[in-house]
């Protein structure tokens, strides 16, 4: 299991390099990612990029929920932004916890807040594109080309924007949106309390 860096370290503001060979070192880091990504709790993870364990690799991984399993992209690229299909316009999925803890602090239950493992107790309200059409490779070296919409569509863009040495709060100043950091009430649940920006 690997630490999970934390802003403001000068990787997470770097542009990842591609992964030129699929070899045991790079097949081991993903092993490593996963054991750090499943051990991710309060929030629990649902994405980590390479930068965010100290490896400038475009390699990043997603665990939609505790059900799913976990999903390798190396090399990602996203190839175009898509609108939803009128089935799968949907809002992104979160969490009760999140979900209450919005309600308990005032915020529009529709708004989406985004986190990250590397910015603690930091949240935003990141309005994402619906779907994206990506191309990536996988852990046995295969190349695909998908449309992923909704919640794993954000978490792509995410995770994408990792890659490219951006963390979510730039996105949430682009969109003059709203920042909000988390604490615990006196009874363990989490309270937002807005961030003047």
């Amino acid at each position: 299991m690997l630490k999970i860096i934390t802003a403001p370290s000068p990787i997470l503001s770097q542009t990842a390099k591609p992964v030129a060979k699929l070899d045991k070192s790079v097949l081991n880091l993903i092993e490593q990612m996963k054991q750090t990504l499943l051990s991710a709790q309060d929030p629990v993870g649902v994405g980590l990029a390479a930068p965010q364990i100290g490896k400038a690799l475009r390699i990043f991984i997603i665990k939609q929920n505790h059900k799913s399993p976990i999903s390798t992209f190396i090399n990602p690229l996203i190839e175009d932004f898509l609108n939803a299909p009128s089935e799968k316009n949907q809002q992104a999925k979160q969490s009760e916890t999140t979900r209450r803890a919005k309600e308990k602090s005032g915020i529009n239950k529709n708004v989406q807040l985004e986190g990250c493992l590397s910015l603690i107790d930091i949240w935003g309200e990141v309005k994402r594109q619906p779907g994206v059409a990506l191309s990536y490779q996988d852990e046995k070296g295969e190349k695909h080309s998908q449309k992923f919409y909704g919640f794993i569509s954000t978490i792509i863009q995410h995770e994408t924007d990792h890659l490219n040495g951006i963390l979510f709060p730039k996105r949430v100043l682009e969109q003059k949106g709203k920042l909000y950091k988390s604490r615990k009430d006196e009874k363990g649940e989490d309270i937002f309390e807005e961030i003047e920006i």
